[in-house]
């Protein structure tokens, strides 16, 4: 359709108000034949969600904020498809992340590039990192990491994947973009899209910034249709109302807090792959709940890295809530077996003597050293912040209610995340004081 806004709504395919509910669940339940719904599979117009085309008007740069499942690399793939088949000829760059993220992704994944379903469709040179149409329409990978090899190349589009993931040390991440608009030069109006499930780094800030960029996107769940029950309830399982829900599945831009010593883009820029065998020192961070079924009673476990005494990883987050002192001080023995720690380290403020006999209860051999709090949260918090400014500190997954109590750490004292205490932050902020300072160095033998 040449007119996207004739559409009725953002989140309800054409398809659904053109034929009628009788078809449609013939097509759901497999009754209409398989030519009919290769063909159907081809039009998308008709199938996408508004939400997943492209905007009417003259824009330059169009940026796709949403969840994950949201489809954007499927409106990524068709978008490019649709240019290079409608301009004979024209240069394309695909950026993404890394080179291998490009590949996996953008061209050979699920709803990739040469995945679409098409009569003649591009071939793919992975060694010469290009994509050819029979019309001579090229498209080129390129990494994000390598900001460098944007310069020089023109372009009459650009569709640029997960900017938020870039590599955001040094400015490389607006470094490959500024490149990249560079050679955004060639033919009468030249544009790039960027997807990418939001998160605020300075590239996406930049974005939102930009007066000419065009916004569109949406939550996880508007393609629920396409999506695995399973994936949506294990998100949701995962994530749960944290912040990082609304970050990851319902495409929110999630503003720091102001005043917090830790701001969303450091936790983002510490998200990082972490080779366990790799660590010198692991410590166990515990921050025990006030009562016997309080608060969550936090279970951080961290690490120094091998070869530097400035590298730190945050391994996992045990923490428990409604647990009783036995049951948490379980959950502590559990962690410090499996992941073979040199030190548990635990807050004795509000419990004292009694925090030291529920863990060795738990496992008598286990290597505690009680600690007290004389010092307001936000100063304890401060240098472990300086940390995470300096990328120092890097985290093995996911840790979305450690990262908001982060994030709600003020730096004039204080506490604005959720629940009534950041007990998992406390729990962190005591182990990586610990590795800081050299506790829980003793030598032990690993496994191999």
């Amino acid at each position: 359709m040449a007119d996207n806004a004739a559409l009725p709504d953002k989140e309800t395919p054409l398809i659904d108000h053109i034929v009628g509910d009788a078809l449609l669940a013939d097509f759901a339940a497999g009754a209409i034949g398989p030519d009919w719904r290769a063909l159907l599979g081809t039009q998308w117009p008709l199938i996408a969600r508004r939400a997943q085309l492209p905007p009417d008007g003259d824009w330059r740069i169009w940026l796709m904020l949403a969840g994950r499942g949201f489809g954007k690399t499927r409106s990524g793939a068709e978008w490019v498809d649709a240019l290079a088949r409608a301009h004979a000829g024209c240069r394309i760059a695909l950026i993404g992340a890394t080179i291998d993220d490009v590949r996996q992704v953008m061209v050979e994944g699920e709803s990739g590039l040469v995945r679409l379903t098409r009569a003649d469709p591009p071939q793919y040179s992975p060694s010469l990192k290009r994509i050819l149409w029979r019309n001579g329409s090229l498209a080129t990978c390129y990494s994000a990491a390598e900001p460098e090899s944007l310069r020089g190349p023109q372009q009459h589009f650009a569709w640029a994947d997960e900017v938020a993931r870039w590599d955001n040390a040094g400015g490389r991440a607006e470094a490959a973009w500024d490149n990249l608009m560079l050679g955004l030069r060639l033919g009468v109006l030249p544009r790039a899209l960027a997807t990418t499930t939001p998160r605020a780094v300075p590239l996406v800030r930049k974005l939102l910034a930009h007066p000419t960029v065009v916004v569109t996107g949406g939550a996880t769940r508007a393609n629920a249709a396409n999506l695995s029950p399973a994936f949506l309830a294990a998100m949701t399982a995962s994530y749960g109302e944290s912040a990082l829900a609304r970050q990851e599945l319902w495409g929110e831009m999630v503003e720091d807090v102001a005043g917090s010593l830790f701001s969303r883009a450091m936790i983002a820029a510490a998200r990082d792959d972490v080779d366990v065998a790799q660590c010198a020192r692991i410590v166990i961070g515990v921050d025990p709940p006030a009562s016997a079924h309080g608060d969550a009673c936090g279970i951080i476990i961290a690490a120094r890295m091998a070869g530097d005494a400035a590298r730190f990883a945050v391994l996992a987050d045990a923490s428990v809530t409604g647990a009783s002192p036995e049951k948490w001080a379980r959950a502590v023995a559990d962690a410090a077996r499996d992941w073979r720690a040199d030190l548990v380290v635990a807050e004795a403020n509000m419990g004292g003597d009694m925090v030291q006999s529920v863990l060795k209860i738990a496992d008598p051999a286990m290597p505690v050293r009680l600690v007290h709090a004389r010092r307001g949260k936000s100063i304890r918090a401060e240098p472990v912040a300086l940390l995470y400014e300096q990328g120092a500190v890097r985290h093995a997954a996911d840790f979305p209610m450690l990262e908001d109590q982060l994030c709600g750490l003020l730096s004039a004292g204080g506490y604005a995340g959720p629940g009534r205490s950041p007990d998992r932050a406390d729990a962190l902020i005591w182990a990586l004081h610990a590795l800081r300072h050299g506790d829980g160095v003793r030598p032990r033998m690993r496994r191999l």
